[in-house]
């Protein structure tokens, strides 16, 4: 008997006629009554500042914070992101953060990966909601995977008290806007029902639209892609194919102008003490993880050609050059860094070791101009 076929496949009917009504009233009721009565500039901006609020929750607290330590937070931060989060209706900390983490471990593997993108858009973005394998017996030990959230106790009152924390949640603050304001029921539409599919659904494309549509600079050992659309509707969430390859950092935009405004937060925090010990990987790892990927690319495309051995020698040689290049210049980057940071290197000293960075800077940048044109000719 395969594998696949001792597997039991359960409906979730909670989840199947709550995202299906919500869903059916965002796309009939929100429309019809903005036609049938129009809408007040105050409901839609708390709203969208709702969504913004819970879905920054999500991107800061449930992703990089819990899933991923990627930085460490003060509690009134956490607590803030930890109300946020049950705000968004997307579950726990706890269990979202053991759903990723799994997901991450096993991803693309069509039954131990939670969203699995191999099974196709449907199941990545709401399926696999609608339709849980060995539901009874998934969370008996998964829990147990996140000491480290278990032993946080924001996390662990979230999650103890998270039902009615986020059922309520999501009808008393509606609810308290429509009265202060008093338009009752748009509040109810807009900022109750059309933020939750908006924001469910936004994030659900990270699951889905992110492993399918976009480009894989950095990795093409899964499915992950970097999208620039995704990273503008998600705060940043959209850099896929980077945050896969390079989990633990706290961006997923990793240039400073990428739209990433969760890292924008996490790092202006920091200098104000809330956040700290923000994870990085360097530049010298990034940038070998992109010159290996185009390489793989490079020699997939020229493995038909009559002439691939000698093609494929070619571009390992240059590959083999620039690692070396870039090696060269992160060690002397270091050492410049230290020396200007120690008060007894001698000032010639000094200049010797910045121009010899510079001088290996230069000679990288024109190896690496090199490398590109020939890879990307094969690529």
């Amino acid at each position: 008997m395969s594998n696949k076929s001792k597997l039991k496949s359960e409906k979730q009917w909670v989840n199947i006629i709550f995202f299906g009504l919500s869903f059916l009233a965002a796309i009939t009721l929100v429309p019809w009554y903005g036609i049938a009565y129009g809408y007040h500039f105050s409901t839609w901006a708390w709203g969208v500042g709702l969504w913004l609020f819970s879905s920054t929750s999500i991107s800061m607290g449930y992703h990089r914070l819990w899933s991923h330590r990627a930085y460490e937070a003060h509690p009134l931060l956490r607590a803030i992101m930890a109300f946020g989060g049950a705000l968004s209706l997307q579950n726990s900390a706890l269990h979202w953060s053991s759903d990723h983490r799994i997901h991450h471990k096993h991803v693309d593997h069509d039954h131990k990966d939670p969203y699995s993108a191999s099974r196709g858009f449907w199941h990545s973005h709401i399926g696999w909601l609608l339709k849980r394998e060995n539901e009874d017996k998934r969370y008996d030990e998964q829990y147990d995977r996140c000491p480290d959230l278990k032993r946080d106790p924001i996390v662990m009152f979230q999650h103890k008290y998270y039902w009615l924390l986020s059922v309520g949640l999501n009808i008393a603050v509606p609810a308290l806007l429509g009265l202060a304001y008093g338009h009752f029921w748009e509040m109810m539409l807009v900022a109750g029902v059309w933020r939750l599919v908006w924001s469910h659904h936004l994030t659900f494309f990270i699951n889905s639209l992110a492993h399918i549509w976009g480009t894989r600079p950095y990795t093409e050992e899964n499915s992950a892609r970097d999208n620039i659309v995704l990273a503008v509707l998600t705060g940043g969430e959209g850099y896929h194919n980077y945050h896969h390859k390079f989990q633990y950092d706290y961006r997923n935009g990793v240039r400073w102008w990428h739209f990433d405004p969760s890292k924008w937060w996490i790092k202006a925090l920091s200098w104000i003490g809330i956040t700290k010990n923000l994870k990085l990987v360097s530049k010298e790892k990034i940038e070998k993880a992109k010159a290996e990927t185009l390489l793989i690319k490079a020699k997939k495309k020229t493995a038909h050609l009559p002439n691939s051995e000698e093609i494929m020698q070619k571009l390992q040689d240059e590959y083999e050059e620039l690692v070396a290049k870039l090696t060269e210049l992160y060690a002397a980057q270091k050492q410049w860094l230290e020396a200007k940071k120690s008060e007894l290197a001698e000032s010639y000293d000094k200049l010797d070791i910045k121009a010899e960075y510079e001088l290996l800077k230069k000679n990288f940048e024109l190896q690496k101009a090199s490398w590109l044109q020939l890879a990307k000719q094969y690529a």
